[in-house]
């Protein structure tokens, strides 16, 4: 018997499976049958993708199920050339303490998303404590229920409070990604990886999207005191 994370990786793998046949196929006998077929099959594609990204793996199968068919079928006829092969998707592990979501955060689950499948470290309150000084201004199982709610996010983790590489341990990633505003050197990251015998690739977003200024939770802040709150000159005496 399989589990929940088993099945849906192993759709994540015969999705992806079928996105690289469909791109690099050839189509030997151009007709307008072989068009209308091979679109049916991309709206399947489609189809498959929304419903793993909504976590009805059955449904999503099913779906990417009857693409692969589309495809057999037209290549059993000799209308096209297509090539099944099957690799694994990456593991990507990213984290943070993603207080007050915003556009930065999306766009940094969305980026690691093309690498792989992203599994997101939400950091414990106690651990932003210690690092920022501050409670967060929502609390851990807050931000993990939102994390989680992310369709980018295949699965989310709290953070350990002891050993910051213990959920690397527990997903064992193919690659970690930091944000372009992390405060941690990847050097340094790699020779902690090393010391626990762990080897894998240590990668930065480089580039920081930017909406209006508001791509951080302590921008978000600034600007809510800005508009909202009264200063002490329009305060009652």
């Amino acid at each position: 018997m399989f589990t929940v994370d088993e099945v849906a990786f192993r759709v994540k793998t015969y999705i992806e499976m079928f996105e690289r046949a469909l791109s690099d196929l050839k189509v030997l006998n151009t007709d307008s049958k072989v068009d209308e077929v091979l679109n049916m099959a991309k709206l399947y594609l489609a189809d498959s993708k929304h419903y793993f990204n909504l976590g009805d793996y059955i449904t999503s199968l099913s779906c990417i199920a009857y693409a692969e068919g589309l495809l057999d079928s037209l290549r059993l006829l000799g209308f096209i050339d297509v090539k099944w092969v099957r690799e694994k998707p990456k593991k990507v592990l990213v984290g943070g303490t993603f207080d007050l979501l915003h556009v930065g955060h999306i766009h940094y689950l969305s980026e690691a998303s093309k690498k792989g499948l992203v599994y997101a470290v939400v950091a414990t309150d106690a651990n932003v404590r210690r690092i920022k000084g501050r409670d967060p201004i929502l609390p851990q199982n807050a931000r993990l229920a939102l994390i989680s709610s992310i369709k980018y996010v295949y699965k989310a983790l709290l953070g350990d409070e002891k050993d910051f590489l213990k959920p690397v341990e527990e997903v064992k990633p193919d690659i970690i990604l930091l944000g372009p505003d992390q405060p941690i050197d990847e050097g340094f990251i790699v020779k902690e990886l090393d010391k626990k015998g762990l080897r894998v690739s240590v990668e930065r977003l480089r580039k920081r999207i930017s909406d209006n200024g508001l791509s951080s939770s302590s921008e978000i802040v600034k600007e809510i005191i800005r508009r909202y709150c009264l200063s002490s000159s329009e305060t009652q005496p």
